[in-house]
């Protein structure tokens, strides 16, 4: 019985029919904070590092200020707290040091004022070093905000990579329409953190809001899941639906395990994950398709090492009425990391130079979203695609929202399923 997790897993079809041949299978897993650990408040420690170059003037620098005032209004005295500031150079406003001291972190964020240039990759490091002055046992988070684009993209791909070994994740932030988001995409998978674009100046403070409740909310932490399947069973793809749609790209342990890096589960949201199995003919029965592995820390209740598992279920009919059904909330799960693969693939044939191929891919990721009720965003590609059979070039601001936008599909109230 598990002590500090909870499982539900739930497969896309409740019957497999009898087949002569091997067949996909789809099964959802939810992995969530048991109801004691959810209760755990995880000491954190943040560095925000902020773009305050010269293409931040007016709006957008008022705009930072508060949110990074709200953000650290939302942190214990025992958090941890620095900001760095950049243009082509970099300031220490904040060292590291305990939230306590209200009144001069909020006379450090007074302080910040358009400047010039961007350099990213040193206001990273410099950002790093600061959380890495913090203590162990805290989760440690660094978000970057920017709205330009940066001299030294290599090096801000390889200071992301010493974030991930540090255990580090990265909160990329891009502002506008004028920065480069295959860069911080990069810099945050890179990283195991997360990438998001920010249409208006007065949305900041909700995304650093909720970076820092997120980061609150990891109670367990350093989490990894590894599949054991049963013969007959080969893995296709392991996807994170919630909190984003991502491939998690299993990596091999032996002939037939696999495993992925969940990172920390934050309690009321968890993990939403959808595996993708091809599975050999079975006759009429239940089966034990596999077994789930969770292994983790929970440092503020001194648990480290610990592991927790579950068994994957299918079960095979031969009766049409059976293998008819579906669960519809989750085939919908399913529809929807279709329109993201069909989305991913079309920027990769733009930047292959096949218009053709980009847009009928589009137009298949529109049809997808449109019978999920995604209607903003299916309008936004449908306004894309517009763009590319007349200028063969998608938007800024377009491409930017399709990237991002179609990773948040899959809501927590769809895994809100009805018990069986």
């Amino acid at each position: 019985m598990s002590e500090h997790l909870t499982f539900r897993s739930t497969p896309a079809r409740p019957f497999l029919a009898v087949s002569t041949t091997p067949q996909v299978a789809y099964v959802l897993l939810e992995v969530q904070p048991a109801a004691e650990t959810a209760q755990v408040r995880a000491r954190i420690n943040v560095a925000f590092v902020l773009d305050h170059s010269g293409s931040m003037k007016g709006e957008k620098i008022e705009r930072l200020r508060r949110a990074t005032l709200r953000a650290v209004e939302l942190l214990d005295p025992q958090d941890i707290a620095s900001i760095v500031v950049f243009d082509h150079r970099v300031d220490v406003l904040v060292p590291a040091q305990p939230a306590a001291d209200r009144a001069a972190l909020t006379a450090a964020v007074g302080r910040i004022r358009d400047g010039g240039g961007t350099r990213i990759a040193p206001a990273i490091e410099v950002g790093l070093r600061e959380v890495a002055r913090g203590p162990a046992d805290a989760v440690r988070r660094l978000l970057l905000l920017t709205d330009g684009q940066t001299e030294g993209e290599r090096d801000c791909l390889r200071v992301a990579d010493d974030a991930g070994r540090a255990s580090i994740p990265i909160t990329a932030l891009g502002m506008g329409n004028d920065w480069n988001e295959e860069l911080l995409d990069a810099m945050a998978q890179r990283s195991n953190g997360e990438a998001d674009y920010i249409d208006q100046p007065d949305a900041i403070a909700d995304y650093f809001k909720a970076t820092v409740q997120r980061a609150q909310a990891s109670s367990v932490q350093n989490a990894q899941l590894t599949l054991h399947p049963a013969p007959g069973v080969t893995p296709r793809a392991i996807w994170q639906v919630v909190p984003l749609i991502s491939n998690l790209g299993f990596r091999p342990v032996n002939e037939r395990d696999v495993a992925v890096a969940l990172g920390d589960v934050e309690a009321g949201v968890g993990r939403g994950l959808l595996f993708e199995l091809l599975i050999d003919p079975r006759a009429a029965g239940q089966y034990r398709i596999g077994e789930v592995e969770v292994g983790f820390d929970i440092p503020q209740q001194h648990v480290f090492g610990a592991v927790e598992r579950t068994d994957l279920l299918l079960s095979f009919a031969d009766l049409p009425a059976q293998t008819a059904q579906v669960n519809a909330p989750v085939m919908n799960i399913v529809e929807k990391v279709s329109a993201f693969k069909l989305q991913t693939r079309a920027l990769q044939d733009l930047q292959a130079g096949d218009v053709s191929a980009a847009t009928q891919k589009l137009q298949s990721a529109v049809t997808r979203l449109l019978s999920q009720g995604e209607l903003e965003l299916a309008q936004t590609m449908e306004r894309e695609i517009d763009n590319l059979n007349k200028t063969g070039r998608l938007s800024s601001e377009g491409q930017k929202t399709m990237k991002f936008g179609t990773r948040k599909t899959v809501r927590l109230n769809e895994l809100d399923l009805p018990k069986e």
